[in-house]
């Protein structure tokens, strides 16, 4: 669309020749001529139409923004360091006040437009500063009451509070009246507070009474003296109990007794023992791979580290009468925990193995399915004390256990009824009970291969 804008006129008066115009009986004129052009601007404009739905539309016309009375791209070449320089210094702090830098790098201080021209005063005096301020507000008069002050008098109004309505209580409660009959109406209203609790309690009303009222019922030893409905709930004062008696084995003869196989330590227990040296662990663990007296080892809140429990797993692959191990609270790796289930599938004497609260809470689902298949592979393991967070794993290694545990019970059953039937002759061939014992495991293994079979009379599930 072209608009006219605007018509300029332009007046031009060229040098134009004289015209001589000769008559024969008349004078000579002499005229002259102007010329008048006239020139004409155009200016064109775009208008964006922009449809909104289908029956409007939106006209929106845009036009080049201006700074100071020209676009900005005029100001495109334009040198900024070369104004800055024509500038005075206090015309460059009007335009630092009026500037906000958005730089990081800039300190705060020179960032923001405050300006202080005070001297600083030197460190912060907190004392100074609490009597200037209670210096101040004395030394600064009361702003002037409107209506003045009389004692005796009450300003304003007074507050009554609104009179209450108790009829809609007493409609609420004979709406929620229950009709109990004449017997139970007259067992409760002949019952003591007492009896009310201990029924309160059976019903399982635990927000009506503590927990003092609440298993003083249950247990039938009689209420507390000074509670009831309206008397003064108080917590219940903590039991105290003893602390434990600090650790007081001696570490290094524990640890002869280990390596010269002393038959008189089944139970070796270093729980809570602080500042053992690695020099000790690996000495332990050295002896224990000769042992073969020691049952039970405990190794709760030592210290152990990865490079130590490497050492243990060593240990645990040549020990074959270990039947128990803790290594709970430890700083062991969740990798290494691997390591020490696996060695539990080299001699499969351990029956119970906890290694719980080490140093990383969350094994992971790699790790945990690591331990669950190692775990399925054992059939002697009957106990694992560690927290597994995914069900797949947990459930999978809970059925494994239970599993393990019905089958010792299973070949202990067969154990005595097999060490009754020698007894009574029942058997034609004959066990001696020292061979019995030392084939348990032979037997165990066989029953592990043999799971759903049920011995019969004569069966040779026993090994001869």
């Amino acid at each position: 669309m072209e608009v006219m804008d605007a018509l300029t006129p332009v007046i031009s008066t060229p040098s134009t020749p004289a015209v001589e115009v000769t008559e024969e009986d008349g004078p000579t004129v002499e005229e002259s001529y102007e010329v008048t052009t006239t020139r004409r601007k155009t200016v064109r404009t775009s208008y964006k139409i922009q449809e909104t739905s289908a029956s409007t539309k939106t006209t929106t016309m845009t036009t080049a923004a201006k700074l100071y009375g020209k676009d900005l791209s005029e100001y495109d070449d334009v040198d900024v360091d070369d104004l800055l320089s024509q500038l005075s210094p206090e015309e460059i702090n009007i335009l630092a006040k009026e500037v906000d830098p958005d730089d990081s790098f800039m300190p705060p201080s020179q960032r923001c437009s405050y300006e202080c021209d005070k001297d600083p005063t030197g460190p912060l005096n907190r004392k100074k500063l609490i009597d200037h301020i209670n210096k101040q507000a004395l030394e600064t008069p009361d702003i002037p009451e409107l209506k003045p002050y009389v004692p005796g008098t009450v300003r304003g109004k007074k507050w009554i509070p609104p009179p209450q309505d108790n009829q809609k209580e007493k409609e609420a409660d004979e709406q929620i009246a229950i009709d109990l009959g004449d017997e139970y109406e007259q067992a409760l209203s002949a019952a003591s507070q007492e009896e009310i609790i201990d029924l309160a309690a059976i019903l399982g009303f635990h927000s009506m009474m503590n927990q003092d009222q609440y298993h003083a019922s249950l247990l039938n030893s009689g209420q507390p003296v000074g509670l009831g409905w309206d008397g003064i709930t108080k917590a219940s004062q903590p039991k105290v109990f003893p602390m434990e008696p600090p650790n007081n084995t001696d570490v290094d003869a524990t640890i002869k007794q280990v390596h010269d196989d002393d038959h008189m330590l089944a139970d070796l227990n270093w729980n809570n023992i602080k500042n053992i040296s690695d020099e000790k662990f690996i000495q332990l663990f050295e002896a224990l791979e000769i042992n073969t007296h020691l049952e039970a080892l405990s190794l709760t809140n030592v210290g152990l580290t990865d490079k130590t429990a490497l050492r243990l797993a060593d240990a645990i692959e040549k020990n074959s009468t270990l039947r128990v191990l803790n290594v709970e609270t430890n700083f062991i790796s969740p990798s290494v925990i691997v390591r020490l289930i696996k060695a539990l599938l080299k001699t499969k004497s351990i029956e119970e193995f906890r290694c719980s609260n080490q140093r990383s809470q969350v094994l992971g689902n790699k790790i945990e399915m690591e331990i669950t298949q190692l775990v399925e592979q054992n059939p002697m393991l009957l106990r694992l004390g560690l927290h597994l967070e995914f069900n797949d794993a947990r459930h999978r290694v809970a059925a494994h256990l239970q599993r393990n545990i019905d089958r010792i019970c299973r070949v202990e059953y067969w154990e005595h009824a097999t060490m009754v039937a020698i007894g009574s002759g029942y058997y034609t061939y004959t066990i001696l009970p020292a061979d019995f014992l030392k084939k348990r495991k032979q037997n165990l293994a066989l029953a592990e291969r043999n799971d759903t079979a049920v011995p019969g009379r004569g069966s040779d599930i026993l090994v001869r």
